[in-house]
C-alpha cells in the first residue's frame, strides 16, 4: 500500500512534513516524497494528518469485564498478594467489544496486564487491538513485573496480612531478596540437579526481574508511595517504571534526579482515594518540562481505551506542549514498554500502524478517517 501526500507527524521530529508512506508485509518500507506504487493499493491522504498507532503503556484492556460484570472481570487475582506468577496473555480476552473501540479510537497497541490489589501481580504484556489470538497479537510476551504501593494492597489484603505500607513494602522486599537467594543458588548447581533451589514458580517469575530483562512496573500514586518504590528498586538493583504518579507535579524536582519513565494517569476521573486528592491534568506537562519521559495512560477500562488521545489532548489545555503529548501517547509509551523497534513513530522498518485524521486527535471529536494496524485497515 501507498499513503499519498500526507502530512505526517512522525513523534520523532517535532514539525509535520508532506511524505508518502510505502507499507509492504506489513511494515513501513519507505518514506519520502514522489513515491511510486508498483501493484501497491493507493492511498490519497492529501489534506490529512498521518499519526504514528497510539500506544497505551498502562492499561487492563482485553482483562476488564467489559460490562459484563465479574464473569468477564479477570485483572486482579484475590487470593494471593504476592502473584508474580500471574500472566497478563493467560487472562485476555481479544474478542471483546472494547477491543475494537480502541482500534477504531487509534489506539493500536496496548500493554496490559494484572491490577494493583496485589503486592505482586503478574506480568504484563503488549498487544495489538485487533485479532482472534493473543499469540497472534503479542508485540512482547513480558515487558514488566506489576507491583503496588499505596492502598489497594492494603484495602484488597487487610484480612491477609497486609494492613500498612510498611507491610507492602516489607512483603515486596522479601519476596525480591527471595528471588535473588533463589537465583544464586540456582545459577550456583549448574547442571547438578541435585542441588538445584526446589522448583517455585513464583520465584522462577521474578528471575527477569533480577536480571534486569524486565523492571517492576510499580503502580504509586502518592509521593512517598513513589520514593518508597525508587528506594527498594535502588536496594535489589532492579529496574523500574513508576505508574500513576499522581502527585508527580509535586516532587518533579526530585524526580527529574531520578530519572525513570513516568506513566501518568488515569486522570479523567473523580479522586475516587484519599491518594488521589491532588490528581491534576497538570501533572504530564510539568514532569515533561522537567526532563521526564512521560507517558499519557487511560488505565482502561477506567478510562474507555478509545479517549487516550482526548486525555493528551487534556494535558495540552493544562500547559503541557503539543508535541510532548504528541510523543506521550506514542514514542514515550513504546520505550516505557521496550518495545519502540517496533511501534510508536512513524519510521522505516516499524509496524505500520498509522491513524489518518482530518485535524487534530487531541479534539473531541478527532476526525478520525482511518486506521491501519501492520498495514491492515481497521473495519
Amino acid at each position: 500500500m501507498l499513503i499519498q501526500n500526507g502530512r505526517v507527524h512522525d513523534a520523532i521530529h517535532e514539525a509535520p512534513y508532506q511524505a508518502d508512506i510505502l507499507i509492504r508485509d506489513g511494515k513501513i518500507a519507505a518514506i519520502g516524497q514522489g513515491l511510486t506504487a508498483g501493484n501497491e493499493e493507493i492511498v490519497e491522504a492529501a489534506g490529512l494528518d498521518v499519526y504514528p498507532g497510539f500506544v497505551d503503556a498502562h492499561s487492563h484492556l482485553g482483562l476488564d469485564s467489559d460490562g459484563v460484570g465479574y464473569e468477564g472481570w479477570d485483572y486482579n487475582e484475590m487470593n494471593d498478594p504476592i502473584s508474580p506468577q500471574m500472566r497478563g496473555i493467560d487472562g485476555f480476552k481479544p474478542m471483546q467489544p472494547c477491543m475494537r473501540d480502541a482500534a477504531l479510537g487509534g489506539v493500536t497497541t496496548v500493554c496490559t496486564g494484572p491490577g494493583s490489589a496485589n503486592v505482586l501481580g503478574g506480568t504484563f504484556c503488549a498487544v495489538k487491538t485487533v485479532g482472534k489470538r493473543v499469540e497472534n497479537m503479542l508485540v512482547k510476551e513480558a515487558i514488566a513485573m506489576k507491583c503496588a504501593f499505596g492502598e489497594n494492597p492494603k484495602r484488597c489484603y487487610q484480612d491477609k496480612g497486609v494492613s500498612t505500607r510498611m507491610t507492602t513494602a516489607a512483603k515486596l522486599r522479601e519476596t525480591l531478596y527471595k528471588a535473588k537467594e533463589y537465583l544464586e543458588k540456582k545459577e550456583a548447581a549448574g547442571d547438578d540437579a541435585s542441588k538445584k533451589p526446589a522448583f517455585d514458580l513464583k520465584m522462577e517469575a521474578l528471575i527477569p526481574v533480577i536480571k534486569r530483562e524486565i523492571p517492576l512496573k510499580a503502580h504509586a500514586h502518592a509521593a512517598e508511595d513513589i520514593f518508597t518504590a525508587l528506594r527498594i528498586a535502588k536496594e535489589l538493583n532492579v529496574k523500574i517504571t513508576l505508574e500513576h504518579v499522581t502527585e508527580g507535579h509535586l516532587i518533579a524536582d526530585e524526580l527529574a534526579k531520578e530519572n525513570v519513565p513516568c506513566a501518568v494517569g488515569p486522570s479523567l476521573t473523580n479522586a475516587s482515594k484519599f491518594e488521589l486528592r491532588n490528581k491534576t491534568f497538570d501533572t504530564p506537562g510539568i514532569l515533561a518540562k522537567a526532563g521526564l519521559q512521560v507517558s499519557i495512560i487511560t488505565d482502561a477500562p477506567v478510562i474507555p481505551q478509545e479517549y487516550l488521545p482526548l486525555c493528551a489532548g487534556l494535558a495540552i489545555k493544562h500547559g503541557m506542549e503539543p508535541f510532548a503529548a504528541l510523543q506521550a501517547i506514542t514514542i514515550n509509551p513504546a520505550r516505557h514498554a521496550g518495545i519502540e523497534d517496533r511501534v510508536g513513530s512513524i519510521e522505516v522498518g516499524k509496524d505500520a500502524d498509522l491513524v489518518l485524521c482530518a485535524g487534530s486527535p487531541f479534539d473531541t471529536d478527532p476526525a478520525i478517517k482511518a486506521v491501519y494496524i501492520l498495514g491492515t485497515k481497521v473495519e
